[in-house]
């Protein structure tokens, strides 16, 4: 199994994570308000915070991406300018998702800023949706907040039109829709009914219409990988009825970077399943694993209590959540990935450098959270409440993970050594009177 190299901190809803990948540091910062009452004021605690870590670690105005989780629709706009205020020319590409809070503050801000380590990066700012950071011939093009031209539309109108507006935004920054590694939809209402089927049956149709013929990632697979090859993604409810996108792709040449789709051994294939979940499946791999030399890094799409196809454990949240847990362990696993094609790259749940936690029902939230403390132990987390897809469902997990094969000067398989096994020095920051 490959070694673990996230180093985390993290302590009542301030937490982050550093990652050094392929000479570059990655760090993953999660902030809740821990002061104020009005949205100028807790948005500016968490800015502030999350500012503070990437700086202490060296990544000054290195944030690329960033989800910012509101309690009420009508907080978007004002949101929307105090981040503008905040951030200036250092704007990320950012995504407002309606989805309150689970601790009853107006905010919670989820931010990855990606900087100088050992080796140089180039932050390109497009637009407040549109960011591209290069770094070792490789660039990760963060999208955020396509949205549909009619958002009163119904939910396969404005999905085919949010992901036409999302290719049009990658197209922008010269990447193509193939080149899509990780979606987040957003779907308002997602289990309600959309005439005689339900909105997120009619997001799975729409999806499959429009990914029909994409060839993702054909010029980074695995040599010899045939078959189903779809992004890694979240489909997950919010307020209101409108439909939303967010994307992560990445552009590279690089011979040694390869993409491996995983499924897991414990869950039917999403875009698999049968017809008593929809007329067209969902298409999305379970999560998507890309490979540099020594390194992974795992995009682990939404996650939820279902083994096979099949809803466990209805009704009991703990149940639920342990339920989900474990099949992200087997996901990650060191097994699942060399069935895959990844020998020596697998992790465990310590892996994990951030994870967003869906809840459905707000007064589940302590036992969630109490659950997830237990297993994954200081790890930054949003926990935020939003509708998974199937009504019996009561919370969904994603995350990302990074391992890190222990091997010598030179790789087998994968191209020479790229990155360094150096450790970063974590800092904590200077959060009040609280230690961490």
């Amino acid at each position: 199994m490959a070694a673990h190299t996230v180093c985390k901190l993290s302590h009542e809803g301030v937490g982050y994570s550093v990652v050094e990948l392929n000479d570059v540091r990655h760090v993953f910062a999660a902030a809740v308000p821990r002061r104020g009452e009005t949205l100028e004021s807790q948005a500016r605690d968490a800015m502030e915070t999350i500012a503070q870590v990437v700086s202490e670690q060296g990544v000054r105005g290195s944030i690329v991406h960033q989800a910012v989780f509101v309690r009420d629709i009508e907080l978007i706009e004002p949101c929307r300018e105090l981040i503008r205020q905040f951030y200036g020319p250092d704007l990320p590409a950012t995504s407002y998702v309606a989805q309150p809070p689970c601790n009853g503050k107006l905010l919670a801000i989820e931010a990855l800023g990606v900087g100088r380590g050992f080796g140089d990066v180039e932050i390109q700012r497009l637009s407040e949706q549109l960011v591209v950071a290069r770094h070792n011939q490789i660039a990760w093009v963060h999208a955020a907040q396509a949205v549909p031209e009619d958002p009163s539309a119904s939910a396969y109108d404005q999905a085919i039109s949010a992901f036409s507006r999302l290719r049009h935004l990658l197209h922008s920054a010269g990447v193509r829709l193939d080149q899509v590694v990780r979606t987040w939809v957003y779907v308002g209402g997602i289990v309600d009914q959309e005439g005689p089927t339900q909105r997120y049956m009619e997001l799975n149709r729409a999806r499959s219409d429009f990914y029909e013929g994409v060839p993702f990632l054909k010029d980074l697979l695995l040599d010899g990988r045939r078959g189903t090859v779809y992004p890694a993604s979240t489909g997950i409810g919010t307020l209101g009825r409108g439909i939303s996108l967010s994307a992560i792709a990445l552009a590279t040449e690089r011979a040694d970077i390869v993409a491996v789709p995983l499924e897991n051994p414990r869950q039917t294939s999403a875009y698999e399943y049968c017809a008593r979940y929809g007329p067209k499946s969902p298409k999305f791999s379970r999560a998507m694993a890309i490979s540099c030399g020594r390194y992974t890094t795992i995009f682990v799409s939404g996650t939820a209590s279902i083994t096979q196809s099949e809803t466990r454990h209805i009704g009991d949240v703990a149940a639920q959540t342990h339920e989900t847990l474990n099949n992200i362990q087997a996901l990650i696993a060191e097994d699942n990935l060399a069935a895959h094609g990844l020998p020596g790259l697998g992790t465990t749940l310590d892996g994990l450098a951030l994870v967003r936690v869906y809840i459905k029902r707000q007064h589940d939230y302590p036992t969630v959270r109490k659950v997830c403390q237990e297993r994954l132990g200081e790890l930054p987390t949003i926990f935020a409440v939003g509708d998974v897809c199937r009504p019996e469902l009561l919370v969904e997990i994603e995350g990302i993970a990074f391992s890190q094969r222990t091997a010598g000067p030179l790789e087998d398989g994968h191209g020479p050594h790229i990155g360094r096994s150096t450790t970063p020095q974590l800092v904590a920051p200077r959060w009040g009177n609280s230690a961490v």
